[in-house]
């Protein structure tokens, strides 16, 4: 669960920055064309060699609803084994559910603005998505063979688990993203599609086509969207009506835990493997669209705007996200909350501090470093060199 952060030219996974518009950097004065410096001959104005190109700079806001919003998926897999015991818990389980990866799925989209099929992008989607996912489905593998999870150690890169659909996701997400750029109506295309899947029982589990599909518009609704839209969301006044909006839901979520089936949440079923008509199921997509939005936007409210102490984490949300799952898998497999404390309102609260603990570690920038060879390989060695443009064509792309 989800997409993202690290570098906007040399990452491409929705839970690290990605190809981030050039627009969302670029203000311009109105009434006034930017000045344009005069043509350059070979070597520079008068011989000077030519200015390096401007540095991109990281935007915090992003990196630090990425950090929040993955401090907020470790949560919910540490609340997972309070569930039956606790309804507060449940509770609690069923709010955040409701929105982490949708928002993380939106910021993906929203990074994918700018992809269109180029060789540079090409290579990052396979170095930055394709790559982890092959080593962390197989790491995985080995994990639960060494656990007992599994009776044969065996590896199915058509059939991810537990976190790593997301990277699967994400890959499929990004190649269609060209496309979504080019029809009139995007995101409710982008609805049917995930309406379809939702009522589609025969779908089938490869490659996790039903969460695949049922959080694709999300990520549609992330290409469509403008930096203004997210300045929206920020204003005081959206910040101060998502408290009442938050509060609400949270309440909500307490009532519906007796009445409601969670897998809702999860996005992994049709409504027939639910055991409800496909015609509720059509209706419970779309409510769940709209409530995850509307929430999602209040989570946004919230994300400071400013460096703050978090925001170097938010380069490494891909490393908490796929790491913790060894943990968090662990602690199941190992009884790790048959303490009797843990199920106390205290026992809860530590459980709480020490994921939030633990993922925040392992975004660290040491870890990355640690890890970037698995992460972010180069593999210079996997692809053909870019073939030299012949003498008098143009260089690079015009803005």
């Amino acid at each position: 669960m989800t997409p993202p952060s690290h570098s906007p030219a040399a990452s491409t996974s929705g839970l690290r920055d990605d190809e981030q518009p050039a627009s969302a950097e670029r203000t311009a004065v109105p009434g006034h064309s930017p000045a344009r410096p005069p043509a350059a001959a070979p070597g520079g104005i008068q011989g000077e060699p030519a200015p390096p190109p401007p540095a991109k700079h990281r935007d915090a806001f992003f990196d630090n609803a990425k950090y929040l919003a993955i401090v907020l998926v470790a949560l919910g897999h540490a609340w997972e084994p309070l569930y039956a015991g606790s309804r507060s818990a449940a509770a609690l389980y069923i709010f955040v559910y409701a929105f982490h990866m949708p928002a993380f799925t939106v910021i993906s989209g929203y990074f994918s603005r700018s992809f269109e099929m180029r060789r540079n992008q090409l290579q990052r989607l396979v170095t930055g998505v394709a790559v982890p996912y092959i080593v962390f489905q197989t790491a995985y593998a080995a994990f639960r063979y060494w656990a007992g999870d599994l009776p044969d150690f065996s590896v199915d890169l058509t059939d991810p688990w537990f976190l790593t659909w997301f990277l699967v996701a994400l890959f499929l997400w990004r190649l269609t993203a060209p496309l979504w750029r080019i029809v009139r109506w995007p995101v409710p295309l982008a609805l049917a599609i995930a309406l379809a899947a939702s009522v589609s029982p025969d779908l089938g589990s490869g490659l996790d086509l039903q969460r695949v599909l049922q959080f694709l518009p999300f990520f549609v609704l992330g290409m469509c969207l403008k930096p203004e839209h997210f300045r929206l969301v920020r204003r005081r006044a959206a910040r101060i009506a998502a408290v009442p909006v938050l509060v609400a839901a949270l309440a909500f979520a307490y009532w519906a835990v007796p009445r409601m089936n969670d897998a809702w949440f999860y996005h992994t079923d049709s409504a027939q493997h639910l055991g409800v008509p496909w015609w509720c199921g059509i209706l419970m997509q779309l409510a769940m669209f709209g409530c995850s939005l509307v929430l999602t936007a209040c989570f946004l409210a919230w994300v400071p705007g400013r460096r703050t102490w978090c925001t170097v984490l938010g380069a490494g949300t891909l490393y908490g996200y796929l790491l913790h799952g060894f943990l968090a898998k662990a602690s199941r497999w190992w009884d790790w909350y048959d303490a009797d404390w843990i199920h106390t309102p205290w026992g809860a609260l530590a459980v709480t501090l020490l994921a939030g603990v633990i993922v925040t570690l392992l975004c660290t920038p040491p870890v990355q470093r640690a890890l970037r060879f698995v992460m972010e390989p180069k593999m210079t060695w996997a692809f053909r060199k870019e073939p030299s443009p012949p003498p008098g064509a143009p260089q690079g792309r015009t803005a």
